[in-house]
């Protein structure tokens, strides 16, 4: 049965949020879960983070995105941050609801229709505005993300005069998350999202597929969270270090997951900084875009 690009109304719409939302908190607690190098899982903490604030984030992020269809993108991110921060006073999860918040609004609206999940995504970011970037800052102070510093222009720190397109374009550069605004997500899904899913079709656990995709980002691209906090060189090291990892066969082999190991252990330190927490939020965002589109074709195939 073909698909129109009749828009959801009544029942069909509520189901299609309820899906929506539910994959968006799924993806932050299969994203936490997974033992991810230098990062906050089961059994790993921060000074400042716990698992459990992982867990308290992302069962906080349900109620505002309930209203991810109707209210405008920056209020969202807004709502979400200001729900979390009841839960946890420690940063878990600004960059995962900065993604997962477009994501979010754009699967909604091509649920159900011919519509390509990123060309929705596209269109969302092309329609936000200055209030959308006005309501993110407030998210950000709110959130207080260490390693931020300032720039010349659009600084969070003051008010925005640019679309939060725009702001994220110029802050592109030195930030992988806003590098997703800019580009059209080009990292989840055009490299992310289908090692995810690759790993996947393998056999590969949720925890060891999250795990695979997370080393091959981080060895493809130095994490921009690392280089705030402790410089290019590091940020480039931990790269390297990673390569090391999938060359000694990483979650498919024995000696991989040792090497696992020794690089969780390396990347800890008093101050997080070699934490990868981009390639993390970057993780998030691809779990839920294989959780959308492979409902969206289990519901179709129902329909059939």
């Amino acid at each position: 049965m073909q698909r129109t690009a009749t828009p959801l109304i009544g029942d069909a719409r509520a189901d299609a949020l309820a899906r929506v939302v539910a994959a968006a908190q799924f993806a932050c607690l299969l994203e936490a879960t997974a033992p991810k190098p230098g990062n906050v899982y089961p059994g790993r903490s921060f000074s400042d983070a716990t698992y459990e604030d992982y867990l308290a984030s992302a069962a906080a992020i349900g109620g505002p995105f309930t209203g991810v269809g109707e209210r405008p993108l920056g209020s969202t991110v807004r709502l979400a941050i200001e729900a979390t921060q009841c839960w946890t006073t420690s940063n878990t999860n600004l960059g995962i609801v900065l993604l997962l918040a477009p994501l979010a609004r754009a699967a909604l609206s091509a649920w159900g229709r011919r519509v390509d999940l990123r060309e929705a995504v596209r269109s969302v970011l092309a329609s936000t505005t200055v209030d959308d970037a006005r309501e993110v800052y407030a998210a950000i102070r709110l959130a207080a993300p260490a390693g931020l510093g300032r720039v010349d222009d659009q600084d969070v720190a003051g008010e925005p005069t640019k679309s939060l397109v725009e702001v994220m374009q110029l802050a592109a550069v030195r930030d992988g998350v806003a590098r997703e605004y800019a580009t059209g997500f080009e990292a989840t899904f055009e490299a992310a999202a289908p090692a995810l899913r690759r790993a996947r079709i393998d056999g590969l656990s949720w925890s060891d597929a999250i795990v695979e995709t997370f080393l091959t980002l981080l060895a493809d691209t130095p994490d921009t969270h690392v280089a705030r906090r402790a410089g290019d060189e590091v940020a480039a090291a931990v790269s390297r270090l990673a390569r090391d990892v999938l060359a000694a066969g990483g979650v498919r082999s024995e000696g991989g997951r040792c090497a696992i190991d020794d690089l969780d252990r390396a990347l800890r330190d008093p101050h997080h900084a070699a934490n990868p927490g981009t390639t993390a939020d970057l993780m998030a965002a691809a779990v839920f875009v294989v959780l959308i589109e492979s409902g969206e074709e289990a519901t179709h195939a129902a329909a059939r």
